[in-house]
């Protein structure tokens, strides 16, 4: 069948995961509403991959994402010393400002490795976008599952091709730089 190959194929191209390794700290992006992100970095954190996870987010209505991320690691049993929050202020709308602002965070605190958690269908647009706004960074990339995206059935799924279509058009705009 040529179909599913090739749908299979354009789905996997989203994603990037480099495996876990040493790092200084491990980095897990906002905007994750089920909390596969902040739960994949803590058991790489508890892995003795990086001893701290940055947990970054905007602002949010009930307070800030990344207090709120944290509080759902803890109610899973993980240990809040594990973490710090980086609350992104209110003019931070894109990953390529979110590299920007993190990667200032990392330099001044001396950090030249990290591993970047996110929804494994952004993991390839996150990782390009933090290593163009940071050079010299050690990116490397690590996938959380997704419940909305598998690669190799994405289009299965009205929420599946969603996050597919979405994504592909982010990262056509990640690669001409706009």
């Amino acid at each position: 069948m040529f179909w599913p190959s090739l749908l299979n194929q354009a789905g996997t191209l989203l994603v990037e995961d480099d495996g876990p390794q040493k790092a200084q700290a491990i980095v897990v992006l906002g905007g994750d509403g089920f909390g596969t992100r902040i739960v994949k970095a803590a058991e790489l954190a508890q892995a003795g991959y990086a001893p701290v996870v940055i947990v970054d987010g905007p602002r949010a209505l009930m307070g800030d994402e990344s207090g709120t991320t944290i509080a759902y690691a803890e109610s899973k049993g993980f240990p809040g010393s594990l973490f710090h929050g980086l609350r992104l202020p209110p003019n931070i709308d894109s990953t390529r400002d979110e590299g920007a602002f993190v990667g200032k965070y990392l330099k001044e605190h001396r950090v030249r490795k990290i591993l970047l958690v996110t929804s494994n269908y952004h993991t390839h647009r996150a990782a390009l976008l933090f290593r163009r706004e940071n050079p010299g960074l050690w990116v490397v990339a690590i996938g959380a599952p997704d419940p909305n995206f598998t690669p190799n059935t994405w289009w299965q799924s009205r929420e599946g091709q969603k996050t597919f279509f979405f994504e592909w058009m982010k990262t056509f705009a990640a690669w001409f730089g706009i």
